[in-house]
């Protein structure tokens, strides 16, 4: 006797392409569901290596110092306590590596950016006459044996300094820019208190931006001190770099020399992972169990500081703020998928209806139909999830694999699950006949009104929590992310409810139609099987994310657009304290791309005569071009009119605080010597001189002894290299800002983009399944619809009637998903904008704009229409395809379509 062949083998043999029409969307599927917590990881990870690595060495590195200890003498016998000691390299070096081999393993120290090394406490006044001297005095300097001189420098003139021996002059060397600043030469000696240094060397320091040199930036590049009272006046504030030997010349200062160890972090082992243990090793490290460990191997006297805790806190804060909101984006997409795999095992049963009524006809039970269908999906679903996975993990390298895995599991569980769990639901009952399943006559069973109550409470629970809470840091929840999605299901039931109405309403003129397509169109439509909610939901869902997350990426582009425009004042702008040339408006208006040219004189500190403190900005201005700018900026728009007449008193526009202090009568305002009177004549929030901040708008041609000390040019496309060579050449030393380059900085943050790729790719992740989810819609009554066409061409239809009968058909339900997807992506943001603030999505940490306000979700015509209008034409498209193709077969062929006899 023969054996049977498997039933699995012969399922998969007799329907190989719905076998791998499964294993493509579940591959598809488990990829980006495997890929999502990666990549969230991965830009996360990205954003905390270059928060740490873009700050300032003066905030991320941890510098450990030693203080004087009282009972050290000059006399002691014990080397240990010897003050001399305490300065030696060969004690320093061994400290550094004692203090690097006790940091934890997140706290990896950047060997070639930390330094250790003898400086002065305070700056030592020069006593040399050929220093140059501002109104300060002379110079003052930092001295410091930083180990590794050479390593960090490039030498310029003469050679590096030796050790000095006893306590007389010792050698040190500057940088270029010291030397270049201050005058000094090889050979020169300077007299900085009671230590005497003769200059052997001058030097070039080898990435200056780092921390070698930039943890004390005095190191590389003089400083401005000030001194006097009221008014502070300046000195120069310069380095002398001594080498390693010399440190005890450094014991003659009033003030004992202060050992230190700079660790410069490495963040290129760094994920985000290791955030929290990082932050505990950096407390540890200033006021913990690492510290005590490092002064009992080091110096009791040891202490550390840095203000890397506060960096890691802030990248916390952004990371925390953007997570809830992009939460909302990850719950989105992955609902839409969820539906689409319950569709896929939809049209399974669909298709194979009238076999498995066959099975159940001859007495197959329903766990022995669960487990047959169960053994047939996991064939293809269990492979196809586990390549999705590995494919993610090739092409996400970096973030926790457990998200990953249990996401992939998760898909290939809903997978396998979807065909034997509707089959039995479907075949719980032993029927002859199903009988009529459309939407005009089905009634919906008790459990499933129990359900959509449920769902109805958890949409509104949701929405609330959302409205009252917001996405700020800690406040949200899988609830309130799932509200968008929530509040698409809940629209999804009612208007399943509501769709018999219209389709009544509207066959009733159709019935009197001499034309029979209208009606027969509306008839079908009718007809459709009541499971089309799972369609419409899938459509609802998609175009809901879809919406949701195109307007999260509008609201970004504009809140960034918006601050650009606050950080520069206009397109572009030039400014120079001391006054810009006549001739560089002229060169301007030359450069590709600018279009006007408004020259402004700005003075900072307006002197408003009264008891005010906060600082006001007089801004004087040509009023019809600066009204023309205004306008084009919606920076505080006015008339020009409002500028000029008045009679002795400068009409003026100002801000509201601004206009308290001066009042409704006239004020005399300005320096002594150049003073005139204004009267308030307007309020203004902001204005594209001064976007944020308090000023006085006036009339230019009013104000006495102005000068031209900005720039504001508007125009396409400006050429930055152009417009910094007309400013160079006009001389003096401007400032040149451009709107486009401010706004890419505020993209530059990994956080920030790797979010808003997220939201767009949920976008048209949402898009695409709504493509899939109209396309088995389609495919699931296709066979219907064909033996049905074959029917009526018997009794006369043409094959064009035939084709728009197919297209009016499906008309109604897809209508209904493209108009409720816009309306309820429409209404989700309404309702959910005021609880989500994309403000940290935008602009991250900067800050100044506040005059912005909230940076709140709004609903992007574009989102909401677009992929609503493309759903529409691919329904449209694919019926007309079908239809086209219908009509070419036989009679004979169209009758038999979708029997299996």
């Amino acid at each position: 006797m023969r054996a049977v062949a498997p039933w699995v083998r012969t399922r998969l043999r007799t329907s190989p392409g719905a076998a791998v029409a499964l294993l493509v969307l579940v591959l598809v599927t488990s990829f980006l569901a495997a890929a999502f917590p990666r990549a969230v990881d991965g830009y996360e990870s990205d954003g905390l290596r270059q928060e740490i690595s873009a700050a300032s060495p003066d905030r991320s590195v941890i510098q450990f110092t030693e203080g004087p200890a009282e009972e050290f003498t000059d006399t002691s016998d014990d080397p240990e306590a010897d003050a001399a000691y305490r300065l030696r390299p060969e004690r320093l070096t061994k400290a550094y590596r004692a203090i690097l081999s006790a940091l934890p393993g997140p706290l990896r120290a950047d060997v070639d950016q930390s330094a250790y090394g003898v400086r002065s406490v305070e700056p030592e006044r020069a006593g040399d006459a050929w220093l140059p001297e501002l109104d300060g005095g002379r110079p003052a300097f930092t001295f410091s044996t930083q180990a590794g001189l050479g390593d960090h420098s490039t030498l310029l003139k003469g050679r590096l300094p030796r050790a000095g021996k006893g306590s007389g002059t010792v050698e040190g060397a500057v940088t270029a820019a010291t030397a270049a600043t201050l005058r000094i030469t090889v050979g020169a000696t300077v007299h900085a208190g009671p230590v005497t240094v003769r200059v052997t060397g001058i030097v070039t320091p080898r990435s200056p931006q780092l921390g070698y040199w930039s943890t004390e930036p005095v190191l590389r590049t003089p400083t401005l001190l000030y001194v006097g009272q009221p008014v502070p006046v300046p000195y120069w504030h310069g380095a002398l770099l001594l080498d390693p030997g010399s440190a005890e010349a450094l014991l003659a200062l009033p003030n004992a020399p202060e050992p230190y160890w700079r660790i410069a972090p490495d963040p290129s082992g760094l994920d985000i992972a290791d955030l929290s243990e990082l932050r505990d090793s950096v407390a540890s490290a200033e006021s913990g169990p690492l510290r005590t460990a490092l002064r009992d191997s080091v110096s009791p006297e040891l202490d550390a500081g840095t203000s890397l805790d506060e960096l890691l806190l802030g990248f916390d804060d952004i990371r925390a703020a953007i997570g809830p909101v992009v939460a909302v984006a990850a719950f989105g997409a992955g609902s839409v998928a969820f539906v689409v795999l319950l569709m896929a095992g939809g049209l399974a049963v669909a298709r194979r209806n009238r076999e498995l009524a066959l099975v159940r006809a001859r007495g197959g039970s329903l766990p022995g139909l669960f487990g047959r269908l169960l053994r047939e999906t996991a064939v293809v679903a269990l492979p196809a999830a586990a390549g999705g996975c590995a494919l993610a993990l090739v092409a996400v390298p970096h973030g926790a694999l457990l998200p990953s895995l249990l996401a992939s599991g998760l898909v290939a569980l809903v997978a396998c699950t979807a065909l034997p769990a509707r089959a039995v639901f479907a075949h719980r009952r032993a029927r002859l006949d199903g009988g009529r399943d459309d939407v005009t006559h089905h009634r919906p069973s008790r459990r499933r009104v129990v359900a959509e109550v449920t769902l109805l409470t958890l949409a509104v629970g949701a929405v609330v929590a959302l409205r009252r809470r917001g996405t700020e840091p800690g406040a949200a929840d899988e609830l309130v992310s799932a509200a968008p999605v929530l509040v698409a299901v809940v629209a999804a039931l009612v208007l399943v409810r509501l769709y018999p109405l219209p389709l009544r309403l509207l066959t009733m003129p159709m019935a009197r139609r001499r034309g029979v397509v209208g009606f027969l169109s509306l008839a079908r439509a009718g007809r459709s099987p009541a499971t089309t909610v799972l369609p419409l939901l899938a459509l609802l869902v998609a175009l809901t994310t879809a919406a949701f997350g195109g307007s999260v990426v509008s609201g970004v582009d504009g809140a960034r657009d918006r601050a650009a425009l606050v950080t520069v004042g206009a397109d572009a702008r030039i400014a120079a304290l001391d006054g810009l040339p006549d001739s560089l408006a002229q060169q301007v208006r030359k450069v590709p791309g600018v279009r006007e040219v408004v020259p402004i004189f700005l003075e900072a500190e307006l002197d408003l005569r009264d008891t005010g403190t906060r600082n006001v900005t007089l801004v004087a201005v040509e009023p019809d071009a600066y009204a023309r700018l205004a306008q084009a900026t919606q920076l505080g728009e006015f008339g020009a009119g409002r500028l000029r007449g008045g009679s002795d008193a400068v009409p003026a526009l100002v801000t509201p605080a601004v206009a308290e202090r001066l009042g409704d009568t006239e004020a005399l305002i300005g320096p002594a010597g150049a003073m005139f009177t204004v009267r308030a004549v307007g309020v203004l929030e902001t204005t594209p001189a001064v976007p944020v901040g308090d000023f006085v708008l006036v009339d230019a041609s009013r104000v006495p002894n102005r000068a031209t000390t900005a720039l504001l040019l508007t125009g396409q496309d400006i050429s930055p290299t152009g417009l910094r060579s007309a400013a160079r050449a006009a001389g003096g030393d401007p400032v040149v800002a451009l709107r486009s380059e401010a706004r890419a900085d505020l993209t530059e943050s990994p956080v920030q983009s790797g979010a808003e790729r997220i939201y767009v790719v949920a976008a048209a992740t949402g898009a695409g399944y709504a493509v899939l989810a109209l396309l088995l819609s389609l495919l699931q009554a296709a066979p219907e619809r064909t033996a049905l066409l074959a029917r009526l061409r018997t009794m006369g239809l043409t094959r064009g009637q035939s084709r728009r009968l197919l297209v009016l058909e499906s008309l109604p339900q897809t209508l209904l998903a493209a108009s409720g997807g816009a309306l309820v992506g429409w209404g989700a943001i309404q309702l959910l904008a005021p609880g989500i603030d994309l403000g940290r999505l935008s602009l991250g940490s900067q800050s100044g704009f506040a005059t912005l306000g909230a940076v709140r979700l709004a609903p992007d015509p574009t989102s909401l229409l677009l992929p609503a209008f493309a759903v529409v034409v691919i329904a449209v498209g694919v019926c007309a395809v079908q239809a086209w193709m219908a009509t070419r077969r036989t009679t004979t062929t169209e009758l038999r379509v979708g029997d299996t006899r």
